[in-house]
C-alpha cells in the first residue's frame, strides 16, 4: 500500500473527517486489522485564513509547497490538500514535487460523470465560489456546467464556513440555511450540488436533498485509498 500525504489543519476540523475516512475505507477494502498509511503536515489555519482575506496567495503557495516538499521527503508517495480553498495554489504545489498531486476537483468530477450528471450547483467559501480555479477545471477539464448561488447565499455558505464551521460550530440553522440554498440552486437547474467546503458536509450530515450532494472530502479520501491500493 502507497503512503498518503496530507497537508492539513485548514481546518483540524475537516483533517479528522480525512483521516477516518481513509481508514474506515482501507479497512472496509482490505478487511481485518488493514488501515491507511498516513504522513499529515498540518498547518495553523488561522495565518492561512489571515493571508487568504489579504489575498496574499503567493505566500499561502509558499506554505503548500515546503508542506508538500516535507511530505514528499517524508516518504509519501502522493500529496492531498485536505481543503477546497487551498486548491487555488495546487498548480504551484503540484509543479513544486515529483509524486501525485490528487487534486479534489477532478475527484468530485469523476463521481458526478459517474452518476450521469452535467450541471452542478457549487457550494463553498467565496474563493472557491467565484475564482476560477476551480469552476473552470470543472467545465474545461470535464466538460461540466457550473451554477453557483446568488450573491445574499454566497455570503450566507462563506459567513458559516468562517464563523462557525471552522471553529467547530454547527448550528441546526445554518444547516437548513445550507440546504435551503442547495435547494435554490437546484430550481436554478443544478442536478447535483457539491459540497465544496470540507466542514460542509460535516454540517449538512446524513440530511436528504431533491438531488444528489457531492460529500468532496469523502470523494477526496476515497480517491486517494484507491491510488494508494492501485
Amino acid at each position: 500500500m502507497k503512503t498518503i500525504g496530507l497537508i492539513g489543519g485548514m481546518s483540524w476540523e475537516s483533517s479528522l473527517e480525512y483521516y477516518r475516512i481513509l481508514n474506515q475505507t482501507t479497512q472496509a477494502r482490505r478487511g481485518g486489522l488493514h488501515s491507511a498509511k498516513v504522513i499529515l503536515f498540518s498547518v495553523d489555519f488561522a495565518d492561512l485564513a489571515a493571508m487568504q482575506h489579504e489575498g496574499q496567495w503567493s505566500d499561502i503557495s509558499a506554505i503548500l509547497v515546503e508542506a508538500a516538499q516535507q511530505l514528499q521527503m517524508a516518504g509519501a508517495s502522493m500529496v492531498l490538500i485536505c481543503t477546497n480553498t487551498m486548491h487555488l495554489v495546487a498548480d504551484d504545489v503540484e509543479a513544486r514535487i515529483s509524486v501525485p498531486l490528487v487534486h479534489i476537483a477532478d475527484a468530485v468530477a469523476e463521481a458526478i460523470k459517474a452518476q450521469g450528471l452535467g450541471r452542478v450547483g457549487l457550494l463553498g467559501t467565496r474563493f472557491t465560489m467565484e475564482q476560477d480555479f476551480y469552476r473552470q477545471r470543472l467545465v474545461e477539464n470535464h466538460g461540466l456546467e457550473v451554477i453557483i448561488p446568488n450573491d445574499a447565499g454566497r455570503a450566507a455558505v462563506h459567513q458559516i464556513i468562517y464563523d462557525e464551521l471552522c471553529q467547530g460550530q454547527f448550528k441546526p440553522e445554518s444547516r437548513q440555511t445550507v440546504l435551503g440554498i442547495c435547494q435554490e440552486l437546484v430550481e436554478a437547474g443544478a442536478e447535483g450540488v457539491i459540497l465544496g467546503c470540507t466542514e460542509l458536509e460535516l454540517l449538512v450530515g446524513d440530511a436528504t436533498a431533491t438531488v444528489p450532494l457531492f460529500p468532496t472530502t469523502r470523494i477526496h479520501a476515497e480517491a486517494a485509498v484507491a491510488l494508494a491500493l492501485s
